[in-house]
């Protein structure tokens, strides 16, 4: 049946096949591991082959809250001319996957958005869109001084990533892939490795591991040991022994 939706769609098809229909070339048949974006309120449809079954995956990004992020990176204007896009990529689709299990976990906000932020403007520059480097590789470290210096400065509160962002005069998807140049790591994550560092320091030092985790701004003491233990391999008590 035809429908649109208010929002900006990805499927991705596990399972099967079905029939795709709303792409400007006519009607499309997906297999496993294809991956559709279909911009919000295009009228499409989607239904597996007759006498088949299928199985899929949907992600549903609110529109303004997209448009807002891509204003930030993609200097071509994006109207209501934007195309259905179809990608079957083996890649890009078990990117895809991996990023759904992680917005659909337990994991950190701040983790699910650099994630999100940072799938959606790798698949933009990957169909042409272009998009600003945010300096040459010389000069990054220099771009994310402030941001790292405010990182450094408080390691107990969670720095927002429009904040970071505005520190280094980047788009936030900038901030992400300039991070990674520099560092290895998201922000998040970068800041998340810095408090695992200052925490097994104060443990050296005798502190106990909940006035550590409150120390350092984690939401409780499960919390910090799931972290501890992904950077540390082994958990607080562990470490402490």
């Amino acid at each position: 049946m035809p429908h649109r939706h208010p929002t900006f769609s990805i499927g991705a098809v596990d399972e099967g096949r079905s029939l795709f229909t709303g792409a400007a070339h006519g009607p499309v048949t997906l297999r496993p591991g294809t991956l559709v974006f279909v911009p919000a309120e295009r009228v499409h449809a989607c239904n597996p082959v007759p006498g088949t079954a299928w199985s899929y995956q949907m992600l549903h990004l609110d529109a303004a809250w997209l448009r807002a992020v891509r204003r930030e990176y993609v200097q071509t204007a994006l109207d209501g001319t934007e195309p259905v896009r179809i990608s079957t990529e083996p890649e890009t689709y078990e990117r895809f996957r991996r990023l759904n299990a992680l917005l659909f976990s337990n994991a950190d906000p701040r983790g699910k958005e650099s994630a999100l932020i940072e799938f959606l403007g790798d698949t933009d520059a990957g169909v042409g869109l272009r998009i600003e480097a945010p300096a040459v590789p010389s000069r990054l470290a220099g771009r994310l001084r402030p941001a790292l210096d405010r990182l450094r400065a408080a390691p107990d509160c969670d720095a927002p990533l429009e904040e970071l962002a505005r520190l280094a005069d980047m788009s936030r998807y900038q901030l992400i892939r300039a991070f990674r140049a520099v560092t290895g790591m998201t922000p998040h994550a970068w800041q998340l490795n810095q408090r695992v560092n200052l925490a097994r320091e104060r443990i050296r030092e005798g502190a106990g591991i909940a006035e550590v985790a409150l120390q350092l701004g984690f939401a409780d003491q499960a919390h910090f040991q799931r972290v501890f233990k992904a950077y540390a391999g082994v958990t607080p008590g562990r470490f402490r022994a």
